[in-house]
């Protein structure tokens, strides 16, 4: 068996587990013919250059005998050892694949254009997927351990890295890189069908005009590339502050400040969370708070800031519907260590939250926008929201793609009137009705 096809082998232990020997082998003699000072002096792509050189020569004296494209693939194996991250550094290098997720050294998936598939890759051994994941956490100085069996980073290229490893992972330990995409437009996104000319008019015009949005969805349906989209619309002159776990927002506007909440460090110290970050904010004069994730206590603090002189501030939620995200909103709201009635929660969402944009993740893989709902309760009364966007989808054919339309519907009067004062014109798709019982019998919730 070639050493080409031995490296595809997926299952078939003894093949694979040969190759990795033979990495291995082949990575220690390249240590023993290397100056290690005299590498740690040149550039990263010096370096790669440089092994490739040493390991051609070595192969060339001692064999084994290998066909160019089997001689190639050898030793780019072995200087990804050595340099990167062995087997996940043409997973890193392949820019359709959005996630990587390692689950043991034996299983290997990944996400392209929205779908999970097993990749015939594997770790020559446990204590070789330890190797890389020590290396990986190592370039952010954390650790990993059995006294600190879990790590949540974000590598300096960007990706969002988890780990967890035994005695708390039972299949071996678990790796999980996320890679966030470029920085979509709105209208890409309008290519891509997430949304529609109609929709994106609505959207700019909310942004703009200072409603406050919350982006709602599940886990991986677009929330933090839609977020970045519509913080687009934002005038250049405005001061912004976002404010993220892990930092993926890419504004393009001048007047941008970053912050990114700190983990405890290993002696259980030094941790700086969300709400440390969204309480500082205010107090750096903020025309607009962009809060990457609610899930906690700061919900409460992010509410409070939208209802008193943040007006156009933009959030995301984990929910599945506009409902859920108001009762989602409700609830996180009330892990805060300020003891405030739960009914009264719902006075500070009333008249914080003005929009939710409702995203869904399709069979199909693809990520669209399927309701734009609007606020329009007030006070202590049950939240009622007026949907003014559906995604109607039709029945799914052979093709296994979801097909549909988007549904729209008339905005309340003194939505359009706000509209108006801003000079934000109303997209001909959407009408204006007097009375919101005319709506949608499914206003009241909660």
């Amino acid at each position: 068996m070639s050493l080409r096809s031995r490296l595809a082998t997926p299952d078939e232990g003894g093949p694979a587990r040969e190759d990795g020997h033979l990495v291995a082998v082949y990575r220690a003699k390249l240590l023993e013919e290397i100056d290690l000072a005299e590498m740690s002096s040149l550039a990263a792509a010096e370096r790669r250059v440089r092994l490739e050189r040493v390991l051609g020569h070595i192969i060339s004296r001692e064999g084994p005998v290998l066909s160019s494209a089997e001689r190639s693939q050898l030793i780019r194996r072995v200087v990804d050892e050595a340099l990167g991250l062995g087997v996940l550094e043409p997973l890193l290098a392949d820019a359709s694949i959005t996630e990587i997720m390692v689950n043991g050294p034996d299983s290997i998936f990944v996400e392209r254009a929205g779908r999970v598939e097993q990749l015939p890759l594997r770790f020559a051994s446990t204590e070789q997927l330890m190797q890389t994941i020590e290396r990986i956490v190592s370039t952010v100085n954390r650790r990993v351990d059995e006294s600190n069996p879990m790590v949540d980073a974000r590598l300096p290229t960007g990706e969002r890295v988890n780990v967890i490893i035994p005695p708390l992972a039972l299949t071996g330990p678990t790796l999980t890189i996320r890679r966030f995409p470029r920085a979509y437009t709105l209208p890409e996104l309008i290519g891509l069908g997430s949304l529609d000319e109609q929709m994106l008019m609505l959207l700019a015009g909310f942004v703009r005009a200072r409603f406050n949005l919350i982006v709602s969805g599940g886990t991986g349906s677009g929330k933090t590339t839609l977020l970045n989209a519509l913080s687009g619309l934002i005038p250049s002159h405005e001061r912004i502050i976002t404010i993220e776990d892990s930092a993926e927002l890419q504004l393009q506007q001048e007047h941008v400040i970053r912050l990114e909440s700190r983990p405890p460090n290993v002696e259980g110290k030094g941790q700086i969370t969300i709400r440390d970050l969204v309480r500082n904010s205010l107090r750096m004069r903020p025309d607009r708070i962009i809060v990457g994730e609610v899930r906690g206590g700061e919900t409460l603090d992010m509410l409070q800031a939208m209802s008193t002189g943040h007006d156009g501030s933009l959030a995301t939620v984990h929910a599945n519907s506009a409902e859920d995200a108001l009762m989602r909103l409700q609830t996180l709201g009330s892990m805060s260590e300020v003891l405030i009635p739960f009914e009264a929660l719902k006075d500070q969402i009333n008249s914080a939250v003005d929009v939710v944009v409702q995203l869904s993740r399709h069979a199909d893989g693809s990520r669209r926008i399927t309701e734009i709902a609007l606020l329009v309760s007030h006070g202590r009364e049950q939240f009622r929201v007026v949907p003014v966007t559906r995604f109607v989808p039709r029945p799914v054919g052979p093709d296994r793609v979801v097909h549909g339309r988007f549904e729209h519907l008339p905005l309340p009067r003194p939505v359009a009137e706000k509209l108006y004062v801003a000079n934000e014109p109303l997209p001909p798709a959407f009408g204006v009705v007097e009375v919101l019982d005319a709506l949608d019998p499914r206003q009241a919730i909660g």
